[in-house]
């Protein structure tokens, strides 16, 4: 199985990823994952990569893309992968399918978990963390038992900056204007497969396998 999942900011990819790769055996490759191992490993790409993030400049695709092709060489992506963070726009993606049909390597399907924007809002804005121990809780969906304490070490509860509704309504806006168009993208090409990501995890999880006719 070699696929490339897509879905807006806590749309639940992270999760569905976990359990395909434990149910296939097959990696998940991302592209945050990709660059920390190449930096710290001081590979070629991983120097060059470093010298723009120093920076504070974005890696170019260029780079990322010959990561990737370094990564999927290797033995543990024989029997398939999962590509998660990468693609993020056409561009990236008509690059990416020219690396991977050269590596004879295409993939099978684009999984897009698709959750309402109300919901993604509430996932997102509805976090808080613990100040003492880091437990995560949701006021919408996981409260703790004592608004703004934690149930574990009674420590303060916090909403981080990255969390509030202002940076989350701007995330969702970027992946609206820069990935949703990759959903057009890999209908086109005949391989897009979608998903409802609201409900049960194990449910969803079921439905990914007949969606992808894994089961």
């Amino acid at each position: 199985m070699k696929l490339v999942l897509l879905g807006a900011p806590g749309a639940g990819k992270g999760t569905q990823a976990k359990k395909l790769i434990e149910k296939f055996g097959i990696p998940q490759i991302s592209t945050g994952d990709l660059l920390r191992a190449a930096v710290a490993e001081g590979t070629e790409l991983g120097k060059e990569a470093k010298s723009y993030m120093d920076k504070g400049e974005l890696v170019p695709d260029s780079v990322v893309l010959g990561m990737m092709e370094e990564r999927l060489s290797q033995d543990d992506c024989k029997n398939g992968y999962i590509l998660d963070g990468f693609p993020r726009n056409t561009a990236q993606a008509e690059e990416l399918d020219k690396m991977l049909d050269s590596l004879g390597m295409p993939l099978d399907a684009a999984l897009s978990v698709e959750v309402p924007t109300e919901d993604l809002m509430k996932r997102l804005t509805g976090r808080r963390t613990c100040r003492e121990c880091g437990q995560m809780y949701n006021i919408y969906f996981q409260p703790p038992a004592e608004e703004g304490k934690c149930d574990k070490c009674g420590g303060e509860l916090f909403q981080r900056d990255d969390d509030k509704e202002e940076t989350i309504t701007k995330r969702l806006e970027v992946y609206q204007e820069q990935t949703a168009p990759l959903i057009d993208y890999y209908r086109e090409k005949g391989i897009l497969k979608t998903v409802t990501g609201t409900g049960d995890i194990d449910e969803i999880f079921q439905n990914v396998l007949q969606t992808l006719d894994a089961g």
